[in-house]
């Protein structure tokens, strides 16, 4: 067989695994590319393939780098089913439309834009509807059933421990009256999370896909995590400001209310007092994916389970508030009193969460706690790596507020979670392909992998393909001259994207040093000559856009 690694190849985004048999094709996961806008120009590049032909999906779990072009996929003529938990296809239900809004949204506002240029419009990546209509496709399947997809192929979901519904895929493939095993990991997540049980193990493979989004790096210890996070809470609440959390709507969001049970349920008479803070969960998509958790009991771990039995409901407490509409969500950055604010997206780039980083930011009494992984080229990781000032709808804003990262809470395995995973497999897979991580990630977990395990790892590019076999794995050729066409055609849409972008930077740096030498006080003829070569510009900038 022959796997393409279509995404999440030297990045954590757009998970897309090409799978040809002699018998069918296949996917496993169709995600989007977040992060910069390279990254996210790829979403609108045709499949390397046509989707019309695909047989089925396999859908690791809900998150959008995993699932969020299978709307797409659908809308290019695809009509299979999609293999997914029963909690995956739920959470998706609310996703992917979700995610369909942004498209028409962002749509709408690049479509004005053109219309000013005098350009046609353009369609969205998709929309509402077709991701609603996508949803059919959806085939939902119990953990640990074995499912006959075909003579040639079978298939089991275990508990990934990510994400409700997360799973990690067994997948056996029959050709050349030989039976060979894949493993994909998905994302995996830590031991003794919140609310999910642990991430289960996997006894035998030949081939293991792996991610490796912390791959490099240790989260710190789980007991610290909360008391760290208290002691923001109250440092901020002493001050008068608000605690942000820019959270993924689906997962982290309600692991925090669930990690905020739990010291509400402490008898503690401080800090009881201190969590009457009141705290706000700002983003439609969560409240209705905190519905979905508490329909779906079976998946949550012993201790959530035991609360449950004692009538007390782990997704609440006295101080939790839930927002949906527009208004709901400004009357927060109106309140005098200190909030705390969940809101997505988790990476800042889209939602209500950006309005909540414009009025917090600069406040040096304000804090902002990120509680996930964040990608490059996202106005989190930016923040995040000290940038001292950044754009929010055109403004320019100080980063002032204090700036927390808090790993232990994220919902990918680190790298001893990673390695300890891999180490319990009772039967050695031939090759580990490591995948889901950037680039400096996957390196050092491979070189890990190696040390550790005696394995030569196989780190991916993004379109690289390999042929897979009962005696081993090998890189493949180039497909045919369509694909190589698309291939290039891709490459020179990145180039123009990587372009525009350097000259974005440098038109604002360009901007910056040309009004601070204004201030020195030009003559009438700097000024004169410093004005015609504006006006140049804009002219060919104008004539670019023809």
């Amino acid at each position: 067989m022959r796997i393409s690694f279509l995404g999440a190849a030297k990045t954590v985004t757009g998970s897309c695994f090409y799978i040809e048999t002699d018998t069918c094709s296949f996917l496993v996961d169709c995600g989007m590319f977040q992060g910069s806008n390279a990254d996210e120009a790829r979403n609108h590049d045709p499949f390397p393939f046509n989707p019309a032909d695909l047989d089925f999906v396999i859908l690791t779990h809900a998150h959008v780098d995993h699932s969020g072009r299978l709307p797409k996929l659908y809308v290019d003529g695809f009509k299979g089913p999609i293999y997914a938990t029963k909690a995956t296809a739920e959470l998706c239900a609310i996703m992917l439309p979700d995610s369909g809004h942004i498209q028409e949204f962002e749509n709408e506002w690049v479509n004005r834009k053109r219309a000013r240029a005098g350009l046609p419009p353009v369609r969205p990546l998709y929309t509402v509807q077709d991701a609603t209509d996508c949803i059919r496709l959806f085939k939902s399947v119990r953990y640990y059933e074995e499912v006959r997809i075909s003579d040639s192929i079978r298939m089991k979901f275990n508990d990934a421990g990510h994400l409700l519904g997360s799973s990690i895929v067994e997948l056996w493939v029959r050709e050349n009256g030989r039976e060979i095993k894949l493993v994909f990991s998905g994302d995996l997540g830590n031991r003794n999370m919140p609310i999910l049980r642990d991430p289960d193990i996997i006894e035998s493979a030949d081939y293991v896909f792996i991610e490796s989004t912390y791959g490099n790096r240790d989260h710190i210890r789980s007991e610290n995590k909360i008391d760290k996070f208290i002691e923001i809470i109250r440092s901020t609440k002493e001050k008068g400001g608000n605690v942000i959390i820019p959270s993924f709507a689906v997962g982290r969001t309600q692991e925090i209310i669930y990690e905020l049970f739990r010291q509400h349920e402490k008898n503690d008479k401080e800090l009881n007092e201190l969590l009457q803070i009141p705290v706000y969960v700002d983003s439609p998509l969560a409240v209705s994916a905190t519905e979905v958790f508490r329909n779906n009991l079976d998946c949550f771990d012993e201790e959530a389970r035991e609360h449950i039995r004692n009538g007390d409901n782990p997704l609440d407490f006295p101080s939790l508030r839930f927002t949906r509409s527009a208004d709901e969500s400004r009357a927060l950055n109106e309140s005098t009193k200190s909030l705390i604010i969940i809101s997505a997206s988790g990476m800042c780039e889209a939602g209500r969460i950006k309005h909540h980083l414009k009025h917090n930011l600069w406040r040096k009494e304000s804090s902002i706690v990120f509680v996930g992984y964040q990608a490059e080229g996202t106005l989190g990781r930016r923040i995040l790596d000290g940038a001292k000032k950044v754009r929010i709808f055109g403004e320019e804003i100080n980063v002032d507020a204090r700036v927390e990262m808090l790993e232990g809470l994220s919902g990918h395995a680190d790298r001893t979670g990673l390695m300890n995973w891999l180490k319990s497999f009772r039967k050695k897979p031939k090759h580990i392909f490591v995948v889901h991580g950037e680039d400096d990630a996957v390196r050092e977990f491979g070189d890990l992998i190696y040390k550790e395990l005696g394995i030569v790892p196989v780190i991916p590019g993004y379109g690289e393909s390999f042929v897979v076999s009962a005696e081993g794995a090998a890189p493949a050729g180039r497909k045919a001259e369509r694909a190589e066409k698309r291939e290039i055609y891709g490459f020179k849409r990145l180039e123009i994207v990587h372009m525009l972008d350097k000259l974005k930077d440098e038109l604002e740096e360009a901007s910056a040093i040309i009004r601070d030498d204004l201030r020195t006080g030009k003559d009438d003829i700097e000024l004169d000559k410093l004005l015609e070569k504006l006006l140049k510009f804009e002219k060919q900038i104008l004539e670019i856009i023809r």
